[in-house]
């Protein structure tokens, strides 16, 4: 399966951002193959005709909505022939947003992003993708036409349109943005993007953070409502899942590469966390993809 790497934009400013439309998106949409990237991506659409397979799911492509994409996802596009497409791309790498905000957690506070437990798509109302469209052409003719002014253009658009997108996500998905921003639980959340494939205990991450794991515990679930042990196993699935989907390598193999110490351990977590086997989620999936 193919990466997709950031390309820097010719802007004359070192910026890990660019704004495309469809029409200059090089036809990597319009393939019918899985693919990933080394970037965050948010795609609004004013036209959508058709459906994304992110990782394992499915998503239904619509009108006025906006999809989430995080790095090293998994993403197969199906769009319906013959049918009007319009979208445009805001796509970033993570430690630039990082940097550029001052905040080496940023990304991880946006409540959208490696998401697993909300969907990673949403409608909004014609007026706002309008808007949202608005400030993007913004952007990119700054990042095209670039002045001495533009760094500080390019943030305050960038900031308020992730910005307000948390808030609308959050409105519709009932979370609560009220609450004090606990970093051990963002920095939890970070670290496992990080060492999910080796390190599958609480008490790993508790222990990078010079923390205790009961600390650690209280912190996620007063940030996310639910245990740490919880979002480990559901981020540790995702990765099996993405394993079985994406790759060519068997059940004996992927648990050898997540440090499962016999594949009969990485089947039976696999069921309890699924309720089936790995071979019926396998048949499930192709089913679905054949299906499309």
């Amino acid at each position: 399966m193919e990466t997709y790497k950031f390309h820097k934009t010719d802007c004359g400013v070192d910026f890990l951002l660019n704004v495309v439309h469809l029409e200059s998106a090089d036809g990597t949409y319009l393939k019918k193959v899985p693919f990933n990237t080394d970037f965050f991506e948010v795609v609004f659409f004013k036209k959508g005709n058709g459906q994304l397979i992110l990782n394992h799911q499915q998503i239904e492509l619509a009108d006025n909505s906006i999809v989430f994409i995080s790095p090293s996802q998994k993403r197969q596009w199906h769009f319906e022939e013959n049918k009007e497409q319009d979208f445009t791309i805001l796509l970033f790498q993570e430690d630039f947003l990082n940097e550029f905000f001052a905040d080496k957690l940023f990304t991880y506070k946006l409540l959208y992003f490696y998401q697993l437990h909300f969907p990673v798509n949403m409608m909004v109302d014609k007026p706002l993708i309008q808007n949202y469209c608005t400030f993007l052409t913004e952007i990119k003719n700054e990042l095209t036409h670039t002045k001495a002014d533009s760094v500080h253009i390019i943030r305050s658009l960038l900031y308020y349109i992730l910005q307000k997108l948390n808030r609308e996500y959050a409105t519709r998905n009932h979370l609560d943005l009220e609450k004090e921003n606990n970093h051990y639980a963002f920095q939890f959340k970070q670290l496992i993007e990080v060492h999910i494939k080796d390190k599958q205990r609480v008490g790993d991450y508790a222990e990078m953070l010079g923390i205790s794991r009961i600390s650690l515990n209280t912190a996620v679930k007063e940030q996310f409502n639910v245990t740490a042990t919880h979002l480990l196993k559901q981020r540790l699935l995702l990765e099996i899942k993405n394993y079985l989907i994406h790759s060519k390598l068997t059940v004996s193999e992927i648990a050898y590469k997540l440090n499962f110490s016999e594949p009969n351990h990485l089947m039976r977590f696999f069921k309890s966390q699924t309720g089936m086997t790995t071979s019926k989620f396998l048949s499930d999936s192709e089913h679905q993809l054949y299906s499309q």
